[in-house]
């Protein structure tokens, strides 16, 4: 390992020494810097994450973030990204087990941070689809918006949600039953809006390349209370797709 290498593996990793440039007074130097680096990277965490807050508190979001951030340190000087493995980290995380939801509220806000930034492609309108035949819109394989992401849970991740961000008063949730929403932005701001469970499994199976035909099809069996016009209103209605490969090309 390089004297870099060292010193950036002991800055997050308070169980090794740092680099030997710092032993004796230096050392305590290092350590003070080493929890401001800490501390700005929880405080990443708490920016990226502002819904598990709400939920857990600031003391216990903290502390979990701390074990974090020992565990996955940042690959990049580039924050972006940081926390993409919270979900999985939190799955496992014991003081948290009682509320297994958790994992899918940090899929939501990561989904949000990567709306926000994904890039801004044209968006295809209702006149798109209106100029082709029941043939070609059976058979055709729709291109969703890159910042577009579809989310089930066995958990009532959208009554959660909207409870801890505040879109909703406060309540009990009657129905502890799954829910499904799909992550997109539509203008400046990410936003996110429930989704039946039907039309989540169909815009999961449009966004894999399944043909319209073949994924309306697939997910009739599973969810028989699916309704496909509702499933297109949704996937037309809030443009969600950027591209329809038809049998003789795309149309944009």
């Amino acid at each position: 390992m390089t004297a870099l290498t060292l010193f950036a593996a002991a800055l997050t990793a308070p169980d090794r020494r740092p680099p030997p440039e710092f032993a004796g007074h230096a050392e305590r130097r290092f350590a003070i810097y080493r929890n401001n680096v800490a501390v700005g990277l929880i405080r990443a965490l708490e920016t990226r994450f502002p819904v598990l807050v709400s939920l857990l508190g600031e003391e216990f979001f903290r502390a979990m973030a701390w074990e974090f951030t020992r565990a996955h340190p940042p690959s990049s000087p580039v924050l972006m990204s940081f926390g993409d493995e919270l979900p999985a980290f939190i799955a496992g995380f014991e003081p948290a087990e009682e509320m297994p939801y958790l994992a899918d509220v940090a899929r939501i806000e990561i989904a949000r941070t990567r709306a926000y930034h994904a890039a801004d492609v044209p968006r295809i309108g209702a006149e798109a689809f209106s100029v082709l035949t029941p043939d070609e819109i059976s058979a055709m394989h729709v291109e969703l918006h890159p910042a577009v992401t579809v989310l089930r849970s066995p958990h009532p991740i959208w009554a959660i949600f909207a409870l801890a961000s505040g879109w909703q008063p406060a309540a009990a949730i009657d129905d502890w039953l799954p829910q499904a929403v799909v992550v997109d932005r539509p203008a400046f701001d990410a936003v996110v809006r429930p989704l039946t469970t039907g039309a989540a499994l169909f815009l999961g199976e449009l966004g894999a390349g399944q043909p319209l035909g073949i994924a309306a099809a697939g997910v009739a069996q599973e969810a028989p209370d699916f309704d496909l016009p509702a499933a297109l209103a949704t996937l037309i209605g809030n443009g969600l797709a950027t591209r329809i490969h038809v049998l003789d090309g795309d149309v944009s």
